[in-house]
């Protein structure tokens, strides 16, 4: 079986890991730590990162920090993982659901700035949700397969609105955006990404919080080390055991060295895919809208007619790991009762995503047996749906 995307532990990861043991630096405070938060700020251009044991608990902290709480509601995309929302739940508050744009699939600077003015209200100093009276407290982009959401329009309503930005960049580490800035120069107030194991880069699991403000990101510190002041066991507010350990960050560090050399390999797989695959009837390309260059976390297609679910079993009989991609929030369990404006985008994309094998390892031999077996598949389609390809 190719695999959809695994880790590729081909740097120093082993003789950090050995490191670790040798020294006893394997729990949460270590040099490895230091090194991979002093990384992450460089490589994406904030002033501060903050190591943390999962991108949804990066997400939860952060949106802490920004004084979401309960009650509260914070504009997202419908389309997005899950941990988007959860991180929004474990606040006390609720997502306030927003559709997505054609170019990008990340939250539409259109749709934020109506829903704004036509469905909030001032009193006093906070800004109110008309229809459930109940506080907006910030906005929380997600940057979909890696790709920046269209960042300059939406922190320019968010200023306007006095609303925080908490990106969710979880897999967009190495992407760049209007002139090429990286995603922590993009105006959010903190940024999030996850070092899980299907990531660009990944630390086993973990995260990182990135702040450009050195007193917000002293905040997410505290808050992620049980907000302990001084060195007793004295703590001034509930805090959190977020912290990343040695071992993991030393697998980070690993993997962050060779960076560069895994977000060329993500961008060419998905060259080749597009050029492979691009042409077939009934199939779109992944967005890359011309102001932002994405860092390709996952790449594939999507297919107007059949449904995915049809393809999807005949790749794997084929040894092809593909699969299906994000639901909305508003189709899931716990998130279809939050306040929501009209989606039609969200709704009509996530039908037809289909990802496909996109490790960085990946061979081209192994590659073109994909496509072969994509187009293969798509062939076989019954004559009467593949009239209604358009």
């Amino acid at each position: 079986m190719i695999p959809l995307a695994i880790p590729n532990l081909s740097g120093n990861e082993g003789r950090y890991l050995q490191e670790c043991v040798e020294t006893n630096f394997v729990s949460s405070v270590g040099p490895f730590v230091d090194r991979l938060e002093a990384i992450v700020a460089d490589e994406t251009g904030g002033a501060r990162a903050i190591a943390t044991s999962a991108g949804t608990t990066g997400l939860h902290a952060a949106l802490i920090a920004v004084g979401v709480g309960p009650d509260d509601l914070v504009l997202l995309p419908d389309y997005t993982f899950i941990a988007s929302a959860n991180a929004i739940a474990h606040c006390g508050a609720e997502p306030w659901l927003l559709d997505i744009d054609r170019v990008s699939w990340n939250l539409d600077p259109n749709r934020v700035g109506e829903a704004l003015s036509q469905q909030t209200r001032r009193v006093g100093g906070d800004l109110i949700h008309r229809e459930t009276g109940r506080r907006v407290a910030a906005i929380m982009p997600v940057y979909a397969l890696g790709l920046p959401a269209d960042m300059d329009p939406l922190v320019a309503l968010a200023r306007e609105y006095g609303l925080p930005v908490v990106a969710d960049a979880a897999a967009a580490i190495g992407a760049t955006y209007k002139g090429g800035r990286r995603i922590g120069e993009l105006g959010a107030d903190l940024t999030v990404l996850s070092f899980n194991g299907n990531k660009i880069v990944t630390a086993g699991g973990g995260g990182a919080v990135v702040a450009s403000d050195p007193e917000l990101a002293d905040r997410v510190r505290h808050l992620t080390t049980t907000a302990r002041s001084g060195n007793d066991y004295d703590h001034d507010q509930v805090g959190f055991n977020y912290r990343m350990t040695n071992l993991q960050a030393a697998v980070g560090c690993g993997q962050l060295e060779l960076l560069a050399q895994f977000v060329e390999s993500k961008r060419r797989i998905a060259s080749r895919y597009d050029e492979g695959l691009g042409e077939l009837r009934g199939v779109s390309l992944f967005p890359a809208p011309d102001w932002a260059e994405s860092s390709c976390w996952m790449s594939g297609i999507c297919i107007a007619s059949p449904p995915v679910s049809e393809i999807i079993p005949r790749l794997q009989a084929e040894g092809i790991g593909a699969r299906t991609f994000w639901k909305p929030m508003s189709l899931q369990t716990p998130f279809r009762n939050c306040p929501k404006e009209p989606t039609p985008v969200s709704n009509e994309v996530w039908k037809g995503v289909l990802t496909l094998p996109c490790s960085t390892s990946l061979s081209d031999s192994e590659q073109e047996k994909v496509i072969r077996a994509v187009r293969n598949s798509l062939a076989e389609v019954p004559r009467q749906n593949a009239a209604g390809m358009q």
